[in-house]
């Protein structure tokens, strides 16, 4: 195809506009001027987007595991070598074309540098979100016009992981539940074994449920709201130890499990479904509408659950082990790195998140201790996996985004616990590791607003840990760290804002208002209403956008 597309008019027209006419054409208003906007959004020349689809399967799409190349380059061609000149918009599938422009957003990124120029960072992340957004819009339209398909379900997922990259995870609590409804009315809840699909169908679909099983747990349980897959009404994925991806359909049929020494990029999936399953128990058991308490029977369901999580972590094969994990096979099957590292990071955080709520609770008897010492535990690591972790490439930055949305939790509770217990002997390196991550965070020039406002309220913990310690006999342990942002001057700083040029056509702010109207009319010093959102019906980590309210928190925490 060597034909360049035309010009094409951008402009938004009503969906319900009248399409009783007969030969639309580009200059009518109606439904499918919402395609010619849509298809305007490619670049002019096919060899820039042949670049960017390229480098999209080369760098993430083996981590990502959602696009099947097969399919899609059968309907890439298609799309390409349609009749230009008769305004057939039929013959565009908005469901494929939400895929392509997510696939586009990805690569972008991945075409810049490390060490761009601020210009270069802001025009890759704005030309990035433009194709996001046309992917947002395309996937609002596609039903209007065609069924379901497993593409809708692949960009949702992709639309998803890139709320997440960039810190978004209310909006991925969204578009994970559409690209969950997608599936579902696909039958993809149901495995299809018993319905006879293809072994290569049956295998993709099984992974892509998987996938949106993992995003509806993790995401729930981190912002504190409903979750939309129920157990009962889904069966639980026959994960096989098998790769089909690359076989004949006959060769599929035939194939055979692996044992457990030959891991494919399918094993994961075994390990990652057990987990999410476990998060849903324990957001039912913890996070639920029943009222929290601190009865035996109450903390009895914690135990219960950290030793669940214990069985799971000690069942895991040697490649994906907590401790020491056997790395000899990562050279020849790079999926294992990516794949450990989102195992360990969604451990960690269901154990933090299990164990957070007793952290500032007190006990006569210490009966809270081993909460607070397995938050500090998973903090640690989590914390110690991310420090220790260097970006060769933007393509490895963009893989590190699907567990970095946890850090903010484990660094959090850190923090927390240093303001609680200023005295302890392992304050001092806390404060000293939760220093280096605000150094990295701040050294990073690809860092967004929003984790630069998770980083201020980490830096108000070390200020006020290192107040209290050195007004309690000076027993500050020197940290090496010196920042301006953590200084006591930090209650006079306003609330930081997203927003600002290199998001102007990017995310809509997702204020905490969803949790709380007005979290100073919470708290209650003199009362026991100051633990409310640590322990109250919403249990969850207030948006750090909300600075407000973890200077309340911290302060709260000081004063007693």
């Amino acid at each position: 195809m060597h034909m360049e597309s035309p010009d094409l008019p951008i402009g938004m027209n009503g969906i319900h506009a009248n399409i009783a006419r007969s030969g639309l054409h580009r200059d009518e208003k109606g439904p499918y001027d919402h395609i010619w906007e849509l298809v305007g959004y490619l670049p002019r020349r096919k060899t820039v987007v042949d670049q960017l689809v390229q480098k999209y399967f080369d760098e993430l799409s083996t981590v990502h595991d959602c696009v099947d190349e097969a399919t899609f380059r059968a309907s890439y061609d298609a799309f390409w070598n349609r009749k230009w000149g008769d305004d057939d918009l039929t013959a565009v599938d908005l469901r494929w074309l939400s895929l392509l422009f997510m696939m586009l957003a990805f690569a972008v990124l991945l075409n810049s540098s490390l060490d761009a120029t601020i210009e270069a960072q802001r025009d890759s992340e704005k030309t990035s979100v433009q194709f996001f957004w046309a992917c947002r819009k395309a996937i609002v339209l596609a039903p209007t016009f065609t069924g379901e398909s497993p593409d809708l379900v692949r960009a949702g997922i992709l639309v998803s992981r890139y709320l997440m990259y960039f810190g978004r995870k209310t909006e991925s609590w969204l578009t994970s539940s559409f690209a969950i409804r997608m599936a579902q009315a696909q039958g993809m809840h149901i495995d299809g074994e018993s319905w006879g699909f293809p072994a290569k169908m049956l295998e993709s679909r099984r992974r892509l449920w998987c996938k949106l099983y993992s995003l509806d747990r993790s995401i729930s349980l981190a912002v504190g709201r409903p979750y939309t897959i129920h157990g009962k009404h889904c069966t639980e994925m026959n994960m096989r130890n098998v790769w089909v991806d690359d076989m004949t359909s006959e060769e599929a049929e035939n194939a055979t499990e692996l044992p457990l020494t030959e891991p494919t990029a399918t094993l994961y999936y075994k390990y990652q479904q057990q987990l999410s399953g476990i998060l849903g128990d324990i957001h039912d058991e913890c996070y639920g509408l029943t009222p929290a308490t601190t009865s035996y029977s109450a903390y009895e369901k914690v135990l219960k659950l950290d030793s669940v999580l214990a069985e799971w972590a000690s069942a895991l094969p040697s490649y994906f082990q907590l401790e020491s994990p056997d790395l000899s096979m990562d050279g020849g099957r790079a999926f294992l790195h990516w794949q450990r590292m989102y195992l360990h990071s969604a451990y960690h955080f269901a154990r933090i998140t299990l164990h957070r709520t007793y952290v500032l609770l007190e006990s006569i008897t210490d009966r809270f201790q081993y909460s607070r010492d397995a938050c500090v535990s998973s903090a640690c690591a989590d914390l110690k996996l991310k420090l220790g972790f260097r970006y060769r490439n933007m393509a490895d930055r963009l893989k590190a985004g699907g567990a970095m949305h946890n850090l903010f939790n484990s660094a959090l509770v850190l923090g927390i616990i240093a303001v609680r217990d200023p005295l302890s002997q392992r304050t001092g390196a806390i404060l000293e590791d939760l220093a280096a991550y605000c150094d990295k965070q701040r050294a990073d020039i690809w860092v967004n607003e929003f984790a630069l406002i998770e980083v201020k309220v980490i830096e108000l913990c070390i200020s006020t840990a290192k107040k209290l310690r050195r007004d309690n006999g000076g027993a500050e342990r020197r940290t090496g760290y010196v920042s301006s942002q953590a200084t006591e001057s930090d209650a006079e700083i306003p609330r930081i804002q997203p927003g600002g040029p290199r998001f102007q056509n990017g995310f809509m702010p997702q204020g905490p208002g969803a949790m709380l109207e007005d979290a100073s009319t919470v708290w209650d010093i003199a009362g026991e209403n100051w633990l409310e959102n640590w322990f109250g019906p919403a249990r969850s980590f207030s948006e750090p956008i909300d600075y407000q309210f973890w200077e309340d928190l911290v302060g709260n925490i000081e004063a007693r």
